[in-house]
């Protein structure tokens, strides 16, 4: 049926004028949070590469002012950034690995129909999603198992996400038990049929929950903040911070008379800069595990 038969159809049918008034007033809303949400981003970019004297003056709106890139040039000579960017990379790469493993072992299990006490397990699980420790006993933890200052205080503390684990149990349990009984038959074991049945048939729900996993650990800046003292394992997070809230600047990385006095000015050049740089790597890996987000989340969330 071609595009125009649809809309002959659809005409046929019809809607009433409060249906239509309906329409017009969603769009309208939703594309005012749409412009909402995109104004401030345009200006973040249009700052970004624009002069630190026209960033200054506030001259910047939605278009660069004297284009230059000299914001990026900051940022690429900033001592600290090179090395926080590094460090993010390592989180991130490295958590999200340890978190799909662990995520998937645990999940795996608990998808199956004959596991003993399948149902307290799962309430310990859901327990932790309600109540947790605090903030000072997770703190004296961390500094009794002497993992202060050291990559694991964040590679740890977050393993498994007890949401990202429903979902991909849930997603687990959809798989039709066809392919285990034929799989057993074969005699293929426990194992075996983790690693060449189930996880190729879960691809959709891993590419979801990695992107999960990987911009938490990305945007992770409470933890480092909190059990890190040691700044060259700092995040990039960590700069990020210390740049758009304490308004502090490497005093290392001014290396002329030039560079003291337009440091303020070259502060807040090198804010926007900044956000584009550490947001740009998640806005990249996004549109390749876009066709498998919603497919992922929905399939993971059909069954309780």
């Amino acid at each position: 049926m071609t595009v125009a038969d649809n809309k002959k159809q659809h005409n046929k049918i019809g809607i009433t004028t409060s249906e239509k008034v309906f329409y017009t007033l969603v769009d309208i809303l939703l594309g005012t949070f749409f412009l909402l949400v995109l104004l401030p981003l345009i200006n973040i970019v249009a700052s970004s590469f624009s002069t630190a004297d026209a960033v200054g003056k506030g001259k910047v709106l939605l278009w660069p002012v004297q284009p230059t890139f000299e914001g990026y040039k900051a940022v690429f000579t900033y001592k600290g950034i090179w090395r926080a960017y590094a460090n993010t990379i390592f989180y991130t790469v490295v958590g999200t690995a340890m978190d799909m493993a662990m995520t998937l072992m645990a999940a795996y299990p608990l998808a199956r129909r004959n596991l003993p006490f399948k149902k307290p397990v799962i309430m310990l699980f859901m327990f932790t999603m309600l109540f947790s420790g605090g903030m000072i006993p997770s703190y004296i933890l961390m500094k009794n198992l002497g993992l202060l200052n050291t990559v694991w205080a964040l590679l740890l503390p977050g393993l498994i996400s007890v949401y990202n684990l429903i979902v991909c149990r849930t997603f687990m349990q959809n798989i039709p038990v066809d392919i285990e009984e034929a799989a057993k038959i074969d005699g293929c074991s426990d194992i075996r049929y983790f690693f060449t049945m189930i996880l190729p048939l879960s691809t959709t729900v891993m590419a979801v929950l990695s992107l999960y996993y990987a911009v938490g650990h990305w945007n992770e800046y409470f933890n480092p903040w909190l059990y890190l003292t040691n700044t060259k394992l700092y995040p990039l997070q960590i700069i990020l911070r210390s740049i758009l809230i304490q308004n502090s600047f490497d005093p290392e990385s001014i290396t002329s008379e030039d560079d003291i006095l337009g440091n303020k000015a070259l502060q807040d050049l090198l804010k926007y800069s900044l956000i584009i740089v550490s947001s740009a790597p998640i806005l990249i890996a996004y549109p390749w595990v876009k066709r498998f987000f919603m497919k992922g989340v929905m399939l993971g969330a059909v069954k309780g």
